[in-house]
């Protein structure tokens, strides 16, 4: 049953003619620990050097299901008010794979006890590329696992790709209670075109991703961090809730749903993490599907581990060399 799915996605991908849209970003779980993700305009907000690798298996056991990594790290340049970064990301889906680099800048404005506000743009290099070697047709001519000829102008039979490069941007608020933000990916929408015998265009169209979190102290211990994404091109929408609670700062643990109604409801999701120590912060979710492809997958793993100089960079211009004639 699951291969036969597997076969009707391919089949729906390749026999589309004219220009494929890629309406939405690749999906993460834990999005409230890692905010620069989605959003150029945190760089520097962290206040350090900050540094967050990703690992998430969507789906598993269902054929071709996603697969991603991704790794980010940013950092406040003070004494110009500003905050620069760089991302990569790479995903893969079924034949397909993506490849994102990301370089940010963002210039910020402090009010003090009032928070902080940034604003920022990226530009953003995007590779897509389809194996062909990893798929059949049912006209294709296979022999001892080689391929002799798909028979179907619309399959490679080796690795295609192209390239094209877009812009986002983005503004965030960062208070020591709440934080929000709004971003704009793919400003440009811009198109790649994959050579497969026939041309195949593929549109990268304009999403927008607001955020928002909370702190409440619930003791001088404990508190509590809801947070809310919403992803959208304007047409589709996927909004995400959830909520942490945080021991000393040190132990954390939370639940996210990721939907709306009947028949956008996702997936519940399992949050569970540690400080390790002073730098390093390890975090695990688990994806529990609840739509109608519960039946076929057993479930996300992600994976997040988080690491912050603690102390801090830029914070003045540095002083000029001064030269003593005493000691000539």
């Amino acid at each position: 049953m699951l291969k036969k799915i597997y076969n009707l996605i391919v089949c729906c991908l390749f026999f589309t003619v004219g220009t494929i849209s890629a309406q939405q970003p690749a999906q993460y779980s834990m999005y409230m620990l890692n905010p620069y993700h989605y959003n150029s305009a945190y760089g520097g907000l962290d206040e350090s050097l900050s540094a967050t690798g990703v690992f998430r298996k969507q789906w598993v056991s269902f054929p071709g299901s996603p697969l991603g990594f991704s790794f980010n790290a940013h950092l406040p340049i003070e004494y110009i008010k500003s905050g620069v970064g760089l991302s990569m990301e790479h995903d893969v889906i079924g034949a397909y794979s993506n490849t994102f680099v990301r370089a940010s800048y963002n210039y910020i404005i402090d009010f003090g006890d009032n928070g902080k506000l940034s604003v920022g743009g990226a530009f953003r290099f995007m590779q897509k590329t389809l194996d062909g070697s990893l798929l059949r047709s049912p006209d294709g001519n296979y022999e001892g696992g080689i391929i002799l000829s798909h028979n179907d102008n619309l399959i490679p039979q080796i690795k295609v790709s192209s390239n094209t490069v877009s812009a986002d941007a983005g503004i965030y608020y960062k208070h020591r209670k709440f934080e929000a933000g709004l971003t704009a990916l793919n400003l440009t929408s811009p198109k790649l075109t994959l050579d497969v015998g026939t041309i195949q265009q593929i549109r990268y169209v304009r999403n927008f991703i607001l955020t928002g979190s909370y702190r409440w102290d619930v003791n001088d211990k404990m508190s509590l961090h809801p947070s809310f994404l919403l992803k959208t091109d304007l047409i589709k929408f996927q909004p995400e809730i959830g909520a942490i609670f945080k021991y000393q700062d040190n132990f954390f643990g939370g639940l996210a749903f990721r939907g709306y109604s009947k028949n956008t409801k996702d997936a519940v999701v399992v949050i569970a993490g540690l400080k390790l120590n002073k730098n390093f912060i390890l975090a695990y979710s688990y994806d529990i599907s609840v739509s109608k492809l519960r039946t076929y997958n057993s479930g996300s793993h992600e994976v997040i581990l988080n690491y912050n100089l603690n102390r801090p960079i830029g914070k003045e211009i540095p002083a000029k060399v001064i030269y003593n004639p005493r000691f000539l």
